[in-house]
């Protein structure tokens, strides 16, 4: 296959678990964008965030943000924008507040922007430590009163009780797409976003279709990517779950995973 395009989750599979991209890494994404083949970052982080990763790799690519629902060109021009509803947002938050006060730390996210209640609370900081990326305090009232919608709301809270949450969330509000992205975070988004909805978007600006592609992802939320384009790729970190629906399993993420299947199918040498 005349393979013309890369896609790939973040964190636990471009990046090692000290959220760290491995020089193998580097060097294989180098070699492609040698080769005029994009190797574009699919994650829930914010485009900020990823540039800081794209940096890094010293390479201009498209990149596809919140999961789907915000996706740049390499120019970092938007081509897909999809926003929570001011109903939706305000009701999901009300909600959240009400049944967890004191589980749930909510971040909402708007375009290339990242807003707490707290800046100062530990498990922004950590996210923080994770991204290097700067959270702003805000008001959630005021930012939705102010038509200041959010792509992205992310609940950080405890392994023990987040899939209860995912499960009534689910339940309340079937408008939504809600998913757990670890064991301790869950994405809320519109109900048509996905990663394979953004794939889908990138591919048609760049006249490509689905058998041109191949993805790497770790997680529950690389389902969809993984089982929607030519070539879905595991990570050997990845759930029996994530593995079973992919086409193939590499290494694991801290073991050249990427670099070691690309190197595989002859993509790079």
């Amino acid at each position: 296959m005349d393979w013309k395009i890369v896609f790939s989750d973040i964190d636990g599979t471009v990046l090692n678990s000290k959220h760290e991209l491995l020089a193998s890494t580097i060097e294989a994404v180098q070699k492609l964008a040698l080769k005029n083949i994009p190797f574009v970052l699919v994650s829930a982080r914010m485009p900020k965030a990823m540039k800081l990763i794209l940096d890094e790799m010293n390479v201009k690519m498209p990149m596809i943000s919140y999961g789907g629902a915000l996706v740049l060109d390499e120019q970092n021009q938007i081509l897909h924008d999809d926003k929570i509803n001011k109903l939706d947002t305000k009701a999901i938050i009300d909600e959240i507040e009400l049944l967890w006060p004191d589980d749930v730390v909510i971040n909402y996210y708007s375009d290339d922007n990242w807003f707490v209640k707290d800046e100062e609370n530990k498990a922004v900081k950590r996210e923080e430590n994770i991204t290097n990326v700067k959270a702003s305090q805000a008001d959630f009232k005021e930012l939705i009163n102010k038509d200041i919608l959010p792509n992205k709301i992310l609940c950080m809270t405890k392994a023990n009780i987040s899939s209860k949450i995912e499960a009534v969330l689910q339940e309340k509000f079937p408008q939504l797409n809600i998913v757990r992205s670890s064991d301790i975070l869950i994405e809320i988004m519109n109900k048509d976003v996905s990663k394979a909805n953004g794939i889908e978007v990138l591919l048609h600006h760049l006249n490509m279709i689905p058998a041109q592609a191949i993805a790497f992802g770790d997680n529950y939320n690389d389902l969809d990517m993984l089982d929607f384009i030519g070539l879905g790729v595991a990570m050997g970190n990845a759930p029996d779950d994530v593995k079973k629906i992919a086409f193939a399993v590499t290494e694991d993420n801290n073991r050249d995973g990427i670099c070691k299947f690309l190197w595989k199918i002859k993509l790079i040498d």
